[in-house]
């Protein structure tokens, strides 16, 4: 799940302890408010920002800031689209899901438009939008100081004894910080919110179905859309598939890094141990990953100082998050082995790696808080955090470790969302088999829970993004997908992509 995905440093603030067993409701009885009624036509216009396709219009649509109050307060939703290339041959509305949860969307219909075959962009206006709290939609903002905006501040990686304390006090200083500054805006934002508005830019687009293309948390929120609106979905592809249970949602989806980091770094260890490597790191996969962790364990006790970066030093646990980082692309693969390299020679490292702005921070935070109750039970926690340092040491007991959802000052107001084998088959499902943030076995899970109503194309890669990926990617999945977009045809069975 990136929590943020792509390219950009992905953010899972969630813990695994005893699971909490809740009551969940299928997509009927999930949806509220009378919202049938025609939407007012979008009024388009310029976007704001340079190096977009001339050819991208923005919007503002006003949604209802709560949905079982349609009437009442409003919040707006930024919305963007490039129109189909061949009117003539327009079919409908791609939507381009936004990733995180906490990723903007408003320049996807630019960047991600790059990477389609001409005959998508052809037939379909590509949309996307920015969630309700960031970008160019009404912003949530937790006030976060800079040191809580680091990634080793929110991710919850334990101290080098594997102590959870600091944890518990960030934590809990975090769901503070929210609670007293995020206001009534950063309550709604949740999964099954984001499917509301969903529905809302389909009603005002006056389309009476659409298709998709969801990435990473993109396929959980696509998911749930198809659950609660199944009969405005029309091609729905799912890349890169977060796990859809119920009963854990991005607790799961944090646990899951344990599997993932496992699932990948091979890759970049089999890279660095051979022989024609740009930046050999060592003479056998082993010997890298024996390295690695035991820079980080002398990182722990001797970190070296990083000036501009947050934390200003190079410590275990920021090694360890940018080795996680890094197993997103194989394209990350230099730059983490001079990292790497460099620190294990005592130099200091290079360029220093972005903070999350306030609005993702937020946004990220209030999604995975708000989707589910968090187990509180804090002896729980480090038990299991105590057992996967010991069983999962390039993850050091983080996946499962405690975060602000523990804390978190207010109750979900929707129940999780539970996806099922009953609407339309009409999703395809695209996977590669290891992928750091959502793992092949997470994605199997939504391939069973959607039962006939999806196919699976899985290809025999590493990296997070499977379909259309960027610098060209797998020709035999791409090819799936776009026979789907253009057809509807998917394949009569799961397929795997070598």
């Amino acid at each position: 799940m990136r929590i943020l995905s792509g390219k950009t440093t992905a953010l899972a603030l969630a813990t695994a302890v005893t699971a909490t067993l809740l009551t969940t409701v299928s997509g009927a009885d999930a949806a509220v408010g009378d919202l049938t009624a025609p939407a007012r036509p979008l009024d388009w216009g310029p976007c704001p920002g340079t190096s977009l396709d001339p050819r991208q219009e923005c919007a503002t649509l006003r949604v209802p800031l709560d949905y079982r109050d349609p009437g009442g307060k409003r919040i707006s939703l930024a919305v963007s689209r490039i129109r189909a290339e061949r009117p003539r041959e327009r079919r409908g509305v791609l939507l381009l899901i936004p990733g995180g949860p906490g990723s903007p969307g408003l320049d996807r219909p630019t960047t991600l438009g790059k990477r389609l075959p001409r005959s998508v962009r052809d037939g379909y206006d590509l949309v996307s939008f920015d969630p309700r709290g960031m970008g160019g939609s009404t912003k949530a903002d937790c006030g976060l100081s800079t040191a809580d905006l680091a990634l080793t501040a929110s991710r919850p990686w334990p101290a080098a004894d594997g102590s959870i304390a600091g944890n518990v006090t960030t934590g809990r200083r975090l769901a503070d910080r929210c609670a007293r500054n995020g206001g009534e805006l950063l309550r709604t934002i949740s999964t099954v919110n984001e499917a509301r508005d969903i529905d809302s830019v389909r009603r005002a687009l006056g389309e009476r179905k659409l298709s998709a293309w969801g990435v990473s948390y993109g396929t959980y929120a696509g998911s749930v859309y198809a659950q609660m609106f199944p009969e405005h979905t029309d091609r729905w592809v799912l890349d890169s598939n977060d796990d859809p249970d119920p009963e854990r949602v991005a607790r799961g989806w944090l646990a899951n890094y344990t599997v993932g980091v496992e699932d990948t770094f091979p890759d970049f260890a089999a890279w660095a141990s051979d022989p024609d490597s740009p930046a050999r790191l060592a003479e056998t996969p082993s010997g890298v990953r024996r390295r690695v962790l035991d820079l980080a364990a002398r990182l722990d006790t001797r970190p070296l100082p990083w000036p501009g970066a947050n934390p200003p030093e190079l410590n275990g646990n920021v090694l360890r998050q940018s080795v996680l980082n890094a197993l997103y692309s194989r394209d990350n693969f230099a730059s983490l082995a001079k990292l790497i390299a460099d620190a294990d020679a005592g130099r200091v490292p290079g360029a220093v790696p972005p903070d999350p702005t306030q609005d993702t921070m937020a946004v990220s935070l209030a999604t995975i808080c708000n989707d589910v109750e968090w187990p509180k039970s804090l002896p729980a926690t480090a038990r299991e955090v105590a057992a996967s340092r010991r069983s999962h040491p390039l993850t050091a007991g983080m996946p499962v470790n405690v975060t602000a959802c523990t804390f978190w000052h207010d109750a979900p107001r929707d129940k999780p969302v539970r996806i099922t084998d009953q609407g339309p088959s009409n999703v395809l499902l695209v996977q590669n088999t290891r992928d750091v943030a959502t793992p092949y076995a997470g994605a199997l899970k939504l391939r069973h829970a959607l039962g006939d109503r999806a196919r699976m194309v899985g290809v025999d890669a590493m990296g997070h993004g499977a379909a259309y990926a960027a610098g060209g990617g797998n020709a035999c999945a791409d090819r799936r997908v776009t026979d789907f977009l253009l057809t509807g045809e998917r394949p009569a069975r799961d397929v795997l992509c070598r």
